[in-house]
């Protein structure tokens, strides 16, 4: 009997050997499909763990029968956990699919401004986004327009035009403002005369991102992008109801009030935005001018959205601003005006636009999609003894196919636009009124033959009535090519360029600074249109060190040569004129982006070096009011959903002038802090606390306080500002 009792105890001892299984694994790249070597795989509970050999495979030995959790760790990749029951049944090794941490945020970035399903990773075509999360921070610095968000990027520089009015320009990579082309959700509703307050009158809170492509952008959008586009992309309505409001006040004597609503229901959606933005005349160098006007603008944009089926959605928007504003001597502004206190500048606007989208999908793979805008902008400008005012109506119809596939992707559309422009009160010199009519056609297509490399190629053309000169009789075609290379998971290239073009107008950045008085009327069948040509090439790598520290770098090269450009001159009975110069100009740089992160740390470094030159009647000069060297240098501590605190410092160096002077290098610094609790959160703002003036620099006028003639504005005027609000999320 005692013998059978040992024996049995024996087995029961033995019986975990018998028991202990194998586990077998091959681990790849989710994406690429290769195998990863020197991949950590443990169960933490039984101490076992091992590393993948050089074709990626594993092998784990000794796991008792049972539930356990296996983990899968390797640096530069989510770390991924699965349960598994022993006995495995299957007997062939598992797959195992590891993701990439470096492309886990651009992936979900969905990009509407090339009109591609593909995510930003594939798409050969040279894009920036800012992000939602960047534009929550930016809200933030200044809440009532997106002069703060487009400033900070590299290459971009927001260009002010009046030193009492502060109203400004957008440039890309040295160009003038009229060259960058400014849409909202794809529809150019800030064209010609209605872009001359454009980016003041833009409130950032109801923007989903923001869409930058650098260069030429003609064939999707036609003419007017040779600088580049901006898309501000507007939130749409989800399940889950978003409610948030805004309050901010400045020491600079400003206030900002907004609210959105946003809701998905079963058939319909609803987004509803409204602001009221104002400041009071705010003069820091007491100089007795306003270096921020005295304004009041309100915004209403309603939008609404049908889901007829499965297949089929249309959305209707309205978009609307009210906006009077009012610069000059602080005297005359507070009332307290007399013989000597007499100058102004008073700016009254009103924008109405309509949008409308159709969308049809075929199928899986393609769609129909119709769009439509009408816009009405009026804007009166009155200085002492002088008034501009005009009224611009403008439509916009385009309809475009897309199909969407593994391998290719092709979107062809047409499109009609339409800019009616009149002067109500023209004066003695004439009206200053024109029509043109725009029809065009395009066909971008985009393959992939293999995962490594993709081309994109495209081709637009473009009628223009009434004919821009009797060569080309107003017909413009527009190709381009972009290509990416896929190297490794690390690294990536883009190649590309084309060609662009821009219709003679008057609203220019030179008109805008004299109020466009003493200009003779343009005679655009005898002007050329602008036409150019460049190209851009960047290398961008990704990685990890270690398992905190995360390090990308972006080096961009780029070119854009610019013929005939359209200038305004000073004619001898003291009458302005535009006519098309003699010559081109030349815009050259490079712009180099590194982020690096460590935990709850991302510090952001940007360099951009920008050589523009005019070369007119075999002589060359610089480009005024362009910086060749600039720095931005961010860093930001955020915990999600706890607190951010950001401080940032931009260097520019000294830049041209007119005359032929310079103006002095600067440095603009700022600190933000935030905390956030489940349903608001707090923040306040040091805007260029270091109070860089370029009243500090010296005069910003000469001649009298009743007649001054203001300078070209290289720098800051409203010096140090603090801003602090709340934000309400329900």
């Amino acid at each position: 009997m005692r013998v059978i009792i040992l024996l049995l105890f024996a087995v029961i001892g033995c019986a975990p050997l018998f028991a202990q299984n194998t586990f077998k694994a091959i681990i790849k790249d989710a994406e690429s499909k290769e195998t990863l070597p020197s991949v950590v795989v443990f169960i933490k509970e039984l101490n076992i763990s091992g590393s993948t050999d050089e074709n990626g495979g594993i092998e784990l030995n000794g796991i008792p029968n049972g539930s356990y959790i296996l983990v899968f760790r390797f640096t530069e990749y989510q770390e991924r956990s699965d349960t598994f029951n022993f006995p495995i049944q299957e007997n062939q090794p598992v797959e195992i699919l590891l993701q990439s941490e470096e492309s886990e945020d651009l992936d979900e970035v969905v990009i509407s401004t090339t009109r591609s399903s593909r995510t930003i990773d594939d798409i050969p075509t040279r894009l920036e986004v800012i992000s939602a999360e960047e534009l929550d921070e930016k809200n933030n610095m200044k809440p009532g327009d997106v002069r703060m968000l487009l400033s900070e990027s590299t290459g971009i520089q927001t260009q002010q035009t009046s030193a009492t009015s502060a109203n400004a320009t957008i440039r890309i990579q040295g160009l003038d403002g009229r060259y960058t082309q400014l849409l909202k959700d794809g529809f150019p509703l800030y064209s010609g005369f209605s872009g001359g307050l454009g980016i003041m009158q833009i409130p950032p809170l109801d923007l989903k991102q923001v869409e930058v492509i650098k260069g030429s952008s003609s064939t999707l959008y036609g003419g007017g992008a040779i600088a580049g586009l901006i898309n501000f992309i507007s939130k749409t309505p989800t399940e889950k109801r978003e409610i948030s409001f805004l309050v901010n006040g400045t020491s600079a004597l400003g206030l900002d009030v907004s609210g959105f609503y946003s809701q998905k229901f079963k058939r319909i959606g609803l987004t509803v935005f409204a602001s009221r933005n104002s400041n009071q005349a705010y003069d820091p160098a007491k100089n007795g001018f306003s270096a921020i006007p005295e304004f009041q603008r309100y915004t209403f944009n309603p939008r609404l959205f049908f889901y007829l089926n499965e297949k089929t959605t249309l959305n209707i928007g309205f978009n609307t601003s009210f906006e009077n504003r009012l610069g000059g001597d602080m005297k005359y502004i507070k009332g307290e005006q007399d013989s000597l206190h007499t100058y102004f500048e008073k700016n009254e606007t009103q924008r109405y636009a309509t949008q409308l989208q159709f969308e049809r999908k075929l199928n899986e793979q393609s769609k129909l999609v119709f769009k439509n805008s009408v816009s009405f902008f009026d804007r009166k400008i009155t200085i002492p003894s002088y008034q501009f005012g005009g009224k611009q109506v403008s439509s916009f119809s385009e309809f475009t196919y897309s199909s969407n596939k593994e391998k290719v992707d092709w979107v062809t559309g047409l499109n009609l636009w339409t800019d009616d422009f009149k002067e109500p009160k023209p004066d003695s010199i004439g009206s200053r009124a024109y029509q043109l009519t725009t029809i065009g056609a395009f066909a971008q297509n985009t393959y992939t033959p293999v995962e490594w490399f993709t081309l994109e190629t495209g081709l637009r053309v473009d009628y223009i009535s009434p004919a821009t000169n009797d060569k080309l009789k107003g017909m413009f075609v527009l190709p381009k090519a972009s290509l990416l290379f896929k190297i490794n998971r690390h690294l990536t290239s883009r190649l590309g360029g084309g060609l662009g073009y821009k219709t003679p107008t008057m609203f220019t950045e030179q008109a805008e600074n004299i109020t466009f008085r003493n200009i003779v009327p343009l005679n655009i069948s005898q002007s050329k249109a602008e036409q150019s040509y460049g190209g851009n090439f960047d290398v961008n790598y990704r990685t990890r060190i270690g398992e905190k520290v995360s390090f990308s770098i972006n080096q961009l090269f780029y070119y854009t040569r610019l013929e005939s450009p359209l200038i305004l001159t000073l004619r001898a009975d003291n009458l302005y004129e535009f006519s098309n110069a003699d010559g081109h100009i030349d815009s050259k740089g490079t712009e180099t982006n590194m982020k690096i992160g460590y935990g709850i740390a991302k510090l952001f470094a940007g360099y951009t070096y920008t050589d523009t030159k005019r070369q007119y009647n075999n002589l060359s000069s610089a480009m005024p009011l362009t910086a060749k060297h600039r720095l931005n240098l961010i860093l930001m501590i955020e915990k999600e959903d706890n607190f951010r605190i950001g401080l940032e410092g931009y260097y520019f160096s000294p830049q041209p002038l007119s005359d032929g002077t310079f103006g002095r290098d600067y440095w603009i610094c700022g600190l933000m802090a935030e905390k956030k609790w489940e349903h608001f959160s707090i923040y306040v703002n040091f805007e260029n606390f270091l109070d860089v003036r370029q009243t500090r620099f010296g005069s910003i006028y000469s001649g009298s306080i009743s007649n001054p003639s203001f300078k070209e504005i290289y720098a800051p005027i409203d010096g140090r500002v603090i801003n602090a609000g709340i934000k309400i999320k329900l």
